[in-house]
Order: C-alpha cells, then structure tokens, then sequence
C-alpha cells in the first residue's frame, strides 16, 4: 500500500521509519509545514542514517496526485483543532484514507462535537469513498482498546480505572507542556487545558469508547477534577525550565457515571521531577506506565510499560504511537468509508515485523 506521512515531528519521523520497516506498506511522499525541511530527504528527516528517496514537500495536492492508498496524518494538533479537522476532511474528499494521532476528540466525536460537523466528515469519507480513523496511544489505545480487551475477561464490571503515570521531562513538546498544561508557569497561569469541558473534550472521547463497547450510557456531562502541584525544586525538562514554585506536576480524572455511580475514570498523574510527589500513584517499572484497574469479578489490573533502546519512556511513546497508526493501515483501507472508530478495526497486529 502507498503512504504519504503527513508532518516530521515527533510521531511522523517514527512513522517514516515504521512505514520504511514494513513489507505491505511503501513510503510515496511526505509532507512538512516546515519551508527548511522541504526538499529534504525522508530519510534524513527521520535519522534513518540513509536515503530513502522520497524529498519531503509542503504542496499537499502534489501529495494527494501521488494516489496514495493511505496517509498517516501525525501533525500537532491540540492547538489547532478545526484546522486540522479541515486538513482530514479535505484528504477524505480527494478519496484518500487517513490514519491520525489526532485530535482526539475525533476518537468518539459523538456528544464532544456538533452532530452537524461530525456528519459533515462521515459524508466527506463517503463522498470520496475514504475512512479516517484517529487513535493513539493516550488518547487511544492504551485507554481504550487496551481496557476493553481485558474487560473480556470479567463476570461483572463494578469500575474500569485507565491511568496515564509518567515523568513528562524528557518529553520534547513545548506548546504542550508549557502553554497547554503550564509548566514551568506560575501556579496563577491559568492554561486553556484546565478550563472547565477542556478535558472533557480532549479525554472524554476514550472515555466514551469505554462506555460504547461496555453497553452503557453515561450521564452528561461528565465530571472533571484537577489537582496542581508547585515543584519542589528546580528542573530543566527537553521542552521548558520548571524553576522551583512553579507549576511541576498535576493528578486530573475525567469521571463517566451512570446514575450518579462512577464507572469509568481516567487518570492522569504527570511529573515533571520523577522524584516528586510520592503520594500519588507511581510506575512499577521505569518512569512511566499505563495501568487498567477493574473492579469487579474478578478484581484485575495489568501495568503496560515501555521504554526505547535508549532507555527512555517518551521517546518509545512516540514510537507506539506512531506504530499503532502504521500497523492500523491495512484495516483502515478495507473499512467501509466515513469515520472508523476503534470499536470498528477488529485485530490490529505487528503482521510482517517479526525480525528476520
């Protein structure tokens, strides 16, 4: 199958060498909003160490005339949300498949968006006879394929608990971790992610997933609780400064009741000092983890941890991330146009990287 990957970045240059690994799949074009990275080759821009023969290119109609049969669409998305729905919705017009990392409210659309803006990019697929399908990793897969696999396993389900626990210092996304969750900032600074229905909007879908593949309906809204911490001392993260009393960790939930009886929770405890507030839930193993607790019977809970070959949690995250997408490719192509949601893939493997 041919694949443009859409952006560079942090997720896109995995995507490259993940598409460049894989036996179904051929790399035919890439594109950048960056003007110094246009003309670069595909290689170089994900450090492969050669050539792949493919220049990167900002012309997105030149990429679409290339035919693809897929593009992995893995560009910064959670500051420019309508935008980057225009970016797919145009893609599904030309007949194009996309995969995505985002934005995740596009995971669950349903209660987060108009009914009239979700129709409007089921129609967009169906007119150009393409699925689009965003996951990730968190939003995505490891709270909600992840939970509602083990869930299988359950002769009653009382709560389903999905965690996202990790030392954010190595994770080199300024905007994120410094306009989005405010590190670094003054405790004072009051960034857009924390504003009431933000993280309804941005988490909420998984947590909708969750409820969808368990059969049950949620009250609404749903219920959202943020706690802040000032760091304790001075640390310099990949992304920003974090001086001592500024903004350096936060525990929120986003909470799915039925009838007022919590069911659902997502949690997030992130740090920026792996060392800081050890009351909080920490990883097992390594400095980052996502955990699924359920409550029931039986009573079950499996930690899903990584790391890369160097060592480090976010830079594997970056590559799950990017694999989920590459790997989902096949599937996405055989789905039936309009929005494919992760209740609709069946099972997504690693076919064909088993190491010769």
């Amino acid at each position: 199958m041919r694949v443009v990957v859409w952006s560079t970045g942090t997720v896109g240059r995995h995507a490259i060498a993940g598409i460049d690994a894989h036996p179904d799949l051929e790399l035919v074009g890439v594109w950048t909003s960056t003007a110094d990275k246009a003309g670069k080759d595909a290689g170089e821009l994900a450090d492969l160490g050669r050539d792949l023969g493919v220049a990167a290119t900002n012309d997105r109609e030149a990429l679409v005339a290339l035919k693809p049969d897929c593009v992995l669409h893995a560009a910064m998305t959670d500051d420019r949300v309508v935008e980057s729905i225009e970016d797919l919705t145009w893609l599904l017009r030309q007949g194009v498949n996309v995969v995505s990392s985002g934005p995740v409210i596009l995971v669950h659309p349903w209660q987060a968006l108009p009914d009239e803006m979700v129709e409007g990019i089921i129609q967009a697929g169906r007119d150009g006879g393409a699925s689009l399908h965003v996951n990730g990793i968190d939003p995505g897969f490891a709270n909600d394929v992840l939970p509602l696999v083990l869930t299988s396993l359950s002769q009653r389900i009382d709560h389903v608990r999905v965690s996202e626990i990790a030392d954010y210092s190595t994770y080199y996304q300024p905007v994120v971790m410094s306009d989005l969750f405010g590190f670094g900032r003054p405790m004072d600074y009051e960034p857009f992610l924390w504003a009431p229905g933000v993280l309804s909007l941005a988490w909420g879908p998984v947590v909708r997933v969750i409820a969808a593949g368990l059969g049950i309906t949620l009250d609404e809204p749903l219920t959202e609780e943020v706690e802040r911490r000032p760091a304790k001392r001075a640390v310099e993260t990949v992304s920003c400064a974090v001086p001592e009393g500024t903004m350096g960790s936060v525990r929120f939930r986003v909470i799915g009741k039925v009838d007022g009886v919590e069911r659902i929770t997502l949690e997030h405890v992130t740090r920026t000092d792996a060392e800081s507030d050890t009351d909080w839930p920490r990883p097992n193993d390594g400095d980052g983890c996502y955990r699924v607790e359920i409550t029931g019977e039986p009573a079950m809970k499996l930690e899903f941890s990584h790391h890369g070959e160097n060592g480090d949690h976010n830079v594997s995250g970056m590559i799950v991330t990017a694999q989920r997408l590459v790997n989902s490719i096949p599937a996405v192509v055989a789905a039936e146009p309009g929005l494919v949601s992760p209740l609709d893939l069946g099972l997504v493997t690693g076919r064909g990287l088993v190491s010769r």
